[in-house]
């Protein structure tokens, strides 16, 4: 944990918000809090999730302290409309170290929809502190979170672990100012998901010289909404990594404004078993900064996206938010 402390620190301290981010109480139903020194009503912060009343239509505050929760945490589908909030993303962590499965091994599970998580920290510990992955040792599933509810948004929090961190599955997601650090595919699945300000630490280096990747998102279709939008933040790496590389035909991923270090391979992405149909693949950078993001050794088959469908893409209202969701649920101050 020494490395992801320090990660943590340098990294948040260098870029994201160094103030803590409260809610709009105005909306909030009820309050529960989790401490593990025993004065809050839980302490574990499962049994305060199981605490909620099933299929509520009014917002819950969790409010867990600081501490490391050694726990597995799934929030279920009849649990909607619960706020999860930490201290700071430093403090307050959830981790476990389950391994082998993308979707019964993640330390938090969101099955529900209408959720919001700020201030905390998502950690499976599964190979984390390896210094080197080589032959001898196995790089296995091992999700910080696994993500399939719609409407669900995390401001300012750390997601770590090293193959498959964050499997952003399903439905409509939005990251405000999170850490997330993986070596392999560690932001995967078909969410239809924007990240904006955030920063992406690829640890790369314990594979040996072999590169890791970033994405690996996995649109079914031309008709399928999903992707992923990366707006701003910055691009770290201990060793050499991909943007991304296609999990299905139809694979799209955008990078906009965002810093790119000298690691991001030059050729950027990979079509992985999908060579000679990159035709269908979306992968596109838009006004990318840094010494990775050169665009001249790209591969050929990289799209450059029409202003319309950029747009559609990029404008938060367009992708994620036709129906306002996001302004309903409740506030940052």
């Amino acid at each position: 944990m020494r490395s992801l402390l320090f990660n943590l620190h340098f990294i948040m301290v260098l870029f994201l918000f160094s103030c803590t981010s409260k809610t709009d109480n105005s909306s909030i139903a009820k309050t529960i809090t989790v401490d593990k020194g025993g004065n809050g009503g839980f302490s574990s912060v499962q049994r305060a999730i199981d605490s909620v009343p099933s299929n509520k239509k009014e917002w819950t505050l969790i409010s867990v302290k600081s501490g490391i929760y050694n726990e597995k945490v799934v929030v279920p589908e009849d649990k909607p409309f619960i706020i999860l909030v930490g201290e700071s993303i430093k403090k307050t962590l959830i981790q476990w170290g389950d391994h082998g499965s993308s979707n019964l091994s993640a330390t938090f599970t969101l099955r529900a929809d209408n959720f919001v998580a700020m201030n905390l920290s998502f950690v499976n510990t599964y190979n984390l502190d390896t210094p080197d992955l080589d032959d001898r040792n196995t790089i296995l599933w091992a999700p910080a979170a696994t993500i399939y509810g719609d409407k669900a948004s995390f401001y300012l929090c750390g997601f770590v672990g090293v193959q498959d961190t964050l499997t952003d599955a399903l439905g409509r997601h939005f990251f405000v100012s999170c850490y997330i650090q993986g070596t392999i595919d560690f932001i995967w699945g078909k969410g239809q998901s924007v990240y904006k300000n955030c920063v992406f630490n690829a640890t790369t280096g314990m594979l040996g010289g072999r590169a890791g990747y970033i994405t690996a998102q996995g649109r079914a279709n031309s008709n399928d909404p999903s992707g992923f939008v990366f707006l701003s933040g910055f691009i770290y790496s201990t060793g050499p990594v991909y943007l991304g590389r296609a999990y299905n035909q139809y694979s799209r991923v955008v990078f906009k404004n965002t810093y790119m270090s000298i690691v991001v391979q030059p050729k950027g992405w990979s079509s992985w078993g999908f060579v000679g149909k990159e035709a269908d693949i979306v992968y596109s950078e838009v006004s990318c900064l840094g010494p990775g993001a050169k665009m001249s050794q790209r591969v050929k088959w990289e799209k450059k996206l029409l202003t319309e469908d950029l747009k559609k893409l990029t404008d938060l209202n367009k992708f994620i938010n036709e129906d306002g969701w996001i302004q309903g649920q409740p506030r940052l101050k």
